[in-house]
C-alpha cells in the first residue's frame, strides 16, 4: 500500500509499517469495501496526502484531526481541510474565526489548507479513510497504528516542534510527545475540539496561531503564513 510519490523521508522509516501483517489486512479490508459498492473517500492517490505535501524534515507544526470527512467531494487527505469550491464545514469555520481573533486574518471564503500543508504544518487524521456517509467507518482496521508511527517518528525530531492537540482524541493520540514544560524540545499546545459542540468551552480564545509562532520564531524555525491564499 506504500505510496511510490512519499518522499524518502517518510517511506524508508515507515517501510516495515506498509510491510506489516496489519496493513496487508487493512489492504484486504479496503479492497472489499470497494468491490461491494461502498464509495470510500478520499481516493486513494489522496490517502498519504499529508506526508506528500510536508516532508519528515520539513515538519513545523502537527495538527491531529480524527477521520476524514464522509460527504462527497469534500476530503482529500488532509485533516480539517476541504477541496476548492466545497463549503467549509463548521469546526473549519470556527478555526477561521479564531484565527481571525489570534492574528487579525480574516477568513477566507474557501477550506482548502494545502498553503499550510506546503510551510510544514502536517495535517494528519488519525484514519486515513472513511465510507461515504458514515463517519469512523475505519476506525479499529488499523490506520492508527500507521498514524500512531507517524507521530513517533516526528516526535523523535531534534528540531523543535509544536503540537496541536484539540480535543481529547488528539491529546490521547499524542500523550507521549514531551511537552518543553516537562524536558522536551517540543510545545504542546492542548485545547477543545474547533467543533460547534466543544468551541466555547475553551477553543476560542486560545490562540494556537500566534503562540505556535512564537515558539518557533524563538528556536530559529521561522513562522508559519496562516494567511490562506483567496481561492
Amino acid at each position: 500500500m506504500a505510496d511510490p510519490h512519499l518522499d524518502p523521508s517518510w517511506l524508508e522509516p515507515l517501510r516495515g509499517e506498509f510491510a506489516a501483517d496489519y496493513m496487508a489486512a487493512l489492504r484486504e479490508f479496503l479492497t472489499a469495501e470497494k468491490a461491494a459498492g461502498k464509495r470510500i473517500f478520499p481516493q486513494s492517490a489522496d490517502w498519504f496526502r499529508a506526508l506528500e505535501l510536508t516532508p519528515l524534515p520539513a515538519v513545523r507544526v502537527v495538527i491531529l484531526g480524527q477521520d476524514p470527512y464522509h460527504g462527497a467531494g469534500q476530503a482529500h487527505g488532509l485533516c480539517f481541510s476541504v477541496r476548492p469550491g466545497v463549503k467549509p464545514p463548521p469546526s473549519l469555520v470556527n478555526i477561521y474565526k479564531e484565527l481571525a481573533s489570534d492574528c487579525g486574518i480574516a477568513p477566507v471564503a474557501h477550506g482548502f489548507l494545502e498553503h499550510w500543508a506546503r510551510q510544514g504544518v502536517l495535517l494528519l487524521n488519525s484514519v486515513l479513510t472513511v465510507e461515504e456517509g458514515r463517519a469512523a467507518a475505519h476506525r479499529a482496521r488499523g490506520w492508527e497504528r500507521f498514524t500512531d508511527a507517524v507521530i513517533r517518528l516526528v516526535a523523535a525530531r531534534e528540531d523543535p516542534i509544536v503540537f496541536l492537540l484539540w480535543g481529547s482524541y488528539a491529546q490521547k493520540k499524542a500523550a507521549f510527545v514531551q511537552d518543553v514544560a516537562r524536558g522536551g524540545r517540543h510545545l504542546v499546545l492542548k485545547a477543545p475540539h474547533p467543533s460547534p459542540l466543544s468551541a466555547h468551552t475553551g477553543w476560542f480564545g486560545s490562540r494556537p496561531f500566534s503562540r505556535a509562532n512564537a515558539f518557533l520564531e524563538s528556536q530559529g524555525r521561522g513562522t508559519i503564513d496562516w494567511a490562506l491564499p483567496a481561492a
